[in-house]
């Protein structure tokens, strides 16, 4: 269920928002009558921010794998001096 709070309400209540961010799902504080930001438990955005493979599998399901792809590189490029 997701509720909205105009943004001064959910200043006034934040224990509530977070409270039922963790029980009910995401928050939504309006800002001027429109959507602003979002309140979600930990979970939930580890959930959503969790990739979906890892970077072998990423690689092993590439479009590009199998192409005969030829790199070139020019030799003389030797780097750049950096201070330290």
């Amino acid at each position: 269920m997701n509720t909205q709070w105009p943004l001064q309400e959910a200043r006034n209540h934040l224990s509530d928002v977070v409270k039922r961010a963790r029980n009910d799902g995401p928050q939504t504080i309006t800002l001027h009558g429109e959507p602003a930001v979002v309140v979600l438990s930990v979970e939930q955005f580890r959930t959503l921010t969790r990739p979906n493979q890892t970077l072998s599998e990423f690689l092993a399901n590439s479009p590009l794998r199998g192409l005969d792809l030829e790199v070139e590189r020019d030799h003389h490029d030797v780097g750049r001096d950096v201070s330290l």
